[in-house]
């Protein structure tokens, strides 16, 4: 029997709903880094990680429900990792999603503090699925594997030491499978984890995620030449401000914008697998790759 398909519109209803329910406001003094954590989730977001992993698990025929709480903690994981972005000590970026980013609406300290709270809370979010032990342990991990040291950390550290540097192709791909691509592997194997998927699906899983994420990472870099503050919600022109190799500045724009649909084909041609239950899928993946912001 075919699970019931979610629109876009309902996963994102579904998927903030839960979120913003798992930060707690007590009255006490330590709403101040509660009040950062949730403005930080409220604002905006494309919330494709989270998507992925309930998609993945229907297209397993899984229970979205019991997914939710893996695909709140990578969103958790995701948002933290924007409010350090923007720090002055990072990216040093002022806006988000059009809005001032966290450290600018309520200090260096307290947003610090709210990407450190949004990390550790969503393990505990993530530990509390209904979800057999044996998969939520498994989950727990592929997480902490993905946004650790040798994960996105890993990336994230390899972007910074990138910064006025002529890198190769190859070290830039490396940088952006860890720094971006990563969590969006995490999320589809999430998803499959949660369906207690097999092996070829999971895998099915990972092509596809590789193939989309570093798409992902492609439009950014060309949007950051391409596209207007309105539209992006962030200061552009960021990456040559930072000294920043780029998909454009190696591969010239032309053939980057090639890129992306190469790697979006491939991306739906590792669906197959899933026969009519890829087809979200493949259209959220032709979506990602013809965005504006």
């Amino acid at each position: 029997m075919t699970n019931k398909q979610y629109s876009r519109e309902e996963y994102i209803s579904l998927i903030n709903d839960t979120l913003y329910s798992f930060v707690e406001l007590t009255g006490g003094e330590e709403d101040m880094v509660s009040n950062a954590m949730l403005y930080s989730l409220k604002n905006g977001g494309k919330r494709v990680r989270p998507m992925l992993v309930l998609e993945f698990c229907r297209a397993c025929g899984g229970d979205v429900e019991a997914a939710l709480p893996l695909a709140c903690a990578i969103e958790m994981i995701h948002t933290y990792s924007l409010i350090h972005d923007d720090l002055p000590c990072m990216d040093d970026d002022d806006f988000r999603r059009g809005m001032p980013s966290c450290h600018k609406q309520f200090g260096e300290a307290t947003a610090l503090l709210a990407g450190d709270g949004l990390l550790t809370l969503a393990f505990s979010v993530a530990s509390s699925a209904k979800l057999d032990s044996s998969i939520v342990v498994k989950a727990v991990k592929l997480l902490a594997d993905c946004a650790g040291h040798l994960g996105m950390i890993g990336g994230q550290t390899m972007d910074l030491q990138h910064e006025g540097q002529d890198i190769t192709l190859e070290q830039l791909r490396k940088t952006d499978a860890l720094k971006t691509g990563r969590l969006i592997r995490a999320a589809c194997v999430l998803g499959c984890l949660a369906a207690d998927a097999d092996s070829e699906k999971i895998n099915a899983a990972v092509a596809y995620a590789e193939n989309i994420g570093l798409a992902f990472q492609i439009v950014d870099d060309l949007l950051d030449i391409t596209s207007t503050v309105e539209e992006l919600g962030k200061p552009i022109g960021s990456d040559k401000e930072n000294e920043k190799s780029t998909y454009p500045a190696l591969l010239g724009f032309e053939r980057s914008k090639e890129y992306v649909d190469e790697l979006t084909q491939d991306a739906v041609d590792s669906l197959g697998v899933f026969a009519r239950e890829g087809g979200f899928l493949a259209d959220f993946a032709q979506k990602l790759a013809k965005r504006n912001k």
